[in-house]
């Protein structure tokens, strides 16, 4: 397991550099392409079989493998339609979780069974959270329980779904890569997908029609429903930060930016922090990120927080986005 995780970590690093010794994989990335794009004309020609649920369905993903700050983004979304009053719900494939069978997730699941995101979102979102390894059924399932609208976490492509409106959110900073396919590069699909999705959201990015910020909110306390102001949090400057996530530079340098000063401890994206690393960690106070929160839950810190984060659209964004969806009448 060590040597392979060493091996993701060394191909992720060579994704932004030059490919040099990754053609060797280049007539991987030529199978990939096949495949994946003779798959896309299957069904969009109906031979392979997909389904709409009878509602709208958003469907927010990416086209590149790694943290693109697309599930605050659904989260921000989920509580934009609730401020509209609408009734949505979303679905998730349940990444790292064990179960199969659409199920809905409830704010006490277990992580192993659900995955981490999914638990983050049916602790976050206002509204129903269900999970399900084929996106269609579970979608069906959101919409026999009164769903109006369905945000699909990460489908951009899982076609067996029908949408009616596609987001993209990228990472200005990362961008794409060297921009070639997986395993050669970091695309799922080539960059041409994007001239075909409705939205493209850059987070950090500049311009003002697409930039996605997510800026400091407060810390809230682990453990309880304390929260204390980023500028003065009584704390530090000196910290442990854990991250789980797929860039966890980046959180540090945003605790950094905040005047802190981080003992890093960086995971694997998903990862749940091993017992014996958290309780090593009771001499400093202990900063995490929301989605690494859920796998912590009944922590024994006396001195826990979560950074959370507040996500910042483009100006008329949810407007256009309810015209698109053709629920341009929600109060």
């Amino acid at each position: 397991m060590v040597a392979l995780d060493r091996f993701a970590l060394a191909l992720e690093r060579a994704w932004h550099r030059p490919p040099r010794w990754l053609w060797l994989l280049y007539p991987l990335e030529l199978a990939y392409a096949a495949v994946t794009g003779l798959r896309r004309r299957l069904y969009r020609r109906g031979v392979l079989s997909s389904g709409h649920p009878g509602c709208p369905v958003i469907v927010i993903g990416n086209i590149n493998v790694g943290g693109t700050g697309k599930t605050p983004a659904v989260i921000a979304i989920a509580e934009a339609l609730a401020a509209r009053g609408l009734r949505c719900a979303l679905v998730s494939r349940g990444y790292g979780g064990s179960g199969r069978a659409p199920r809905r997730v409830t704010r006490d699941a277990e992580v192993r069974e659900v995955g981490d995101e999914a638990l983050l979102l049916a602790r976050s979102a206002p509204c129903a959270v269900y999970v399900g390894r084929r996106r269609l059924a579970t979608a069906q399932l959101a919409r026999h329980e009164g769903a109006e609208v369905i945000l699909c976490d990460d489908g951009l492509q899982h076609y067996g779904l029908q949408r009616d409106v596609e987001i993209v959110t990228v990472d200005a900073a990362a961008g794409f890569g060297n921009g070639h396919l997986l395993p050669v590069g970091p695309l799922r699909e080539p960059r041409r997908r994007l001239a075909t999705v409705d939205y493209l959201l850059e987070r950090g990015g500049q311009d003002p029609h697409s930039a996605l910020a997510y800026v400091p909110a407060c810390f809230r306390n682990i453990n309880g429903e304390e929260e204390r102001d980023v500028a003065a949090p009584g704390f530090g400057p000196s910290v442990h930060a854990i991250a789980a996530i797929a860039r966890p530079q980046r959180f540090f340098a945003l605790l950094r930016g905040l005047g802190l000063e981080p003992v890093e401890h960086p995971l694997r994206d998903h990862e749940t922090p091993d017992a014996a690393l958290l309780a090593s960690l009771r001499d400093l106070p202990l900063v995490m990120t929301a989605k690494d929160a859920v796998k912590c839950s009944g922590l024994d810190h006396p001195d826990a927080w979560v950074l959370e984060m507040k996500t910042e659209f483009p100006e008329g964004f949810i407007d256009s986005l309810l015209r698109r969806a053709g629920l341009g009448a929600a109060a």
